[in-house]
């Protein structure tokens, strides 16, 4: 039976949705390191209307991140369906690959959101504090399955309080599990 198509929030306004973004819970990639810990995205948004995204990881104690961008994939639509691009690092050849973010749930005050993707192969539960209230939690995983998606596979990312500063840990280049993630390999 072919599943419906999802639900996606409307009329998102991009300006109260920049910011800091803690990763409470994912559906982990193969390629996402195991010992992942303090996973976050800072959106910023730029003056083309497009969206700078950094999303950073620490991997024993090692910061992993990688920049991309996102943007309306119909700019006309007022879905929350936006696509995201990241270019492979400088040492490999410049490759876009791009991935697709929708918005599946967000709270009047931009404090707590639900993130997938139309092949449900990824799932994002992400919150603006480090902790996100069990009641909330249960609530996003509850539309999540409702949306069709097997949250059986999600898995709490451990986020420490408070939480690194951008500067701690030695640069790490392991931000390819991103783009692999991305790419649903």
């Amino acid at each position: 039976m072919a599943k419906k198509e999802m639900e996606v929030v409307k009329g998102v306004d991009l300006n109260r949705y920049m910011g800091r973004w803690y990763e409470i819970a994912s559906f982990p990639s193969r390629f996402q390191p195991k010992n992942g810990a303090n996973t976050r995205a800072t959106y910023t948004l730029r003056e083309d209307g497009t969206v700078n995204v950094l999303n950073e990881t620490w991997t024993d104690g090692k910061r992993g991140y990688i920049e991309g961008s996102a943007y309306k994939a119909d700019p006309n639509s007022d879905e929350a369906k936006l696509k995201v691009k990241f270019y492979v690092p400088p040492f490999l050849p410049i490759i876009p690959v791009v991935g697709d973010y929708w918005v599946l749930y967000l709270d009047d005050d931009y404090q707590y959101a639900l993130i997938g993707q139309p092949s449900r192969k990824y799932l994002w539960i992400l919150c603006r504090q480090t902790h996100l209230d069990e009641e909330i939690y249960n609530q996003l995983v509850q539309k999540a399955i409702d949306e069709g998606y097997d949250v059986s596979k999600l898995h709490k990312t451990p986020q420490s309080d408070p939480p690194p500063s951008e500067e701690e840990g030695p640069k790490d280049t392991k931000g390819f599990w991103y783009f692999k993630s991305l790419l649903g390999k």
